[in-house]
Order: structure tokens, then C-alpha cells, then sequence
């Protein structure tokens, strides 16, 4: 038997641990990917995704923004619409062509190449001072998505590692290599 002393140390033992774990833990902080239809900034651009849905090369609604290839069995096309703008001084700056996917399980799966006449490709021109990807007035910018395409071939059982996160990295030879995420709504 335990006498009421031996006790008293041990529930001040256990809360002292509980209290140092909870003290560790508020003191790391979790960077959260933020959501689709927030801007993130990276190298001086801010990145809006407007809408991630599947592709298919079968649906007429589908056709213009996808080659009429299937994409294998057990994969799947996925469309992430972007626009890019850059808000800051009059500095004209690149925005990234480095942008992935990341699942869950660390997988990371890169964008498949569209052709050059693919209107709605996500193509990382040269943006002047309050200037944006997809341009106004531009198919892109005038479409349902109102984003410019970026395409990815991902794997079925690869969705199931919900959520994803599109990571977008700075331009080369940007002054803070800082990466952020946005978490695609699938």
C-alpha cells in the first residue's frame, strides 16, 4: 500500500510533466498551410488558388484545358488554378515555376508539362508592378476558374493521403527563400 504522502508526490510528479509537456508544446509553432481563395506571399508575389478539381479528357466542359490524353489507369488529372499578382513597389519580378504537390505521406508529385497551345497553362511570365497571371482579360482570367492552370498526374490511391498541399517555392535567386503552402480543397 501506498501511503497518502508517496501519493501526493506522485500527482505533483505527473502534473509537473503534464505541465512542461503542454509548455513545450505552445511554445513550437506549427506553420498551417493556409486555404484555397487566401494569397500567400512568396518572393514578393502573392499566389491566390482559386479551385483544384479532377480533369476529364471525356468531358466537353474539360477539353480546353487538358490534352486528350487519358492519364493511365489508376491515375488521375488534376487541375490547381492559380493567379499570381505582384502588389508590391515597381519592381518587376518572375513568379515561380517551382510548385508541388505533398500529400500526407511526404509523396510529392511535380506538374505535367501542357502543350504551348494550351490557353489556360500557368506560364511564370515577367509581372511589372500591379500586375497579374492570368492577365485580365485573358480566356484564363475570363474562365469559370478565373485561374490560370497548373496540371498535376496524381494516383488514385495518392488522393486518399488527403489533405494535399501545394507548395510554391521562391523564384531563383530570391532574397528569402521562404516556401508556403496552400491546401487544396479535394
Amino acid at each position: 500500500m501506498m501511503s497518502g504522502r508517496m501519493r501526493r508526490l506522485l500527482g505533483i510528479a505527473a502534473l509537473a510533466v503534464l505541465l512542461m509537456t503542454t509548455a513545450t508544446a505552445c511554445s513550437k509553432k506549427e506553420v498551417l498551410p493556409s486555404r484555397e481563395g487566401l494569397g500567400v506571399k512568396v518572393g514578393g508575389l502573392t499566389y491566390t488558388v482559386f479551385i483544384t478539381r479532377e480533369l476529364n479528357p471525356r468531358d466537353v466542359e474539360d477539353r480546353d484545358y487538358i490534352p486528350p490524353t487519358d492519364p493511365g489507369t489508376g491515375f488521375a488529372w488534376f487541375g490547381v488554378f492559380l493567379q499570381v499578382c505582384n502588389s508590391d513597389d515597381g519592381t518587376p519580378k518572375v513568379p515561380t515555376s517551382d510548385l508541388r504537390i505533398i500529400d500526407t505521406q511526404g509523396n510529392t508529385y511535380t506538374p505535367t508539362p501542357l502543350p504551348a497551345t494550351a490557353v489556360f497553362a500557368y506560364r511564370p511570365v515577367q509581372l511589372d508592378a500591379k500586375r497579374c497571371t492570368p492577365a485580365p482579360g485573358s480566356a484564363a482570367a475570363n474562365g469559370p476558374t478565373a485561374g490560370s492552370l497548373v496540371l498535376f498526374k496524381l494516383p488514385i490511391a495518392g488522393i486518399e493521403n488527403r489533405p494535399l498541399d501545394l507548395e510554391i517555392a521562391p523564384p531563383p535567386g530570391g532574397v528569402a527563400p521562404k516556401r508556403d503552402r496552400v491546401e487544396l480543397d479535394i
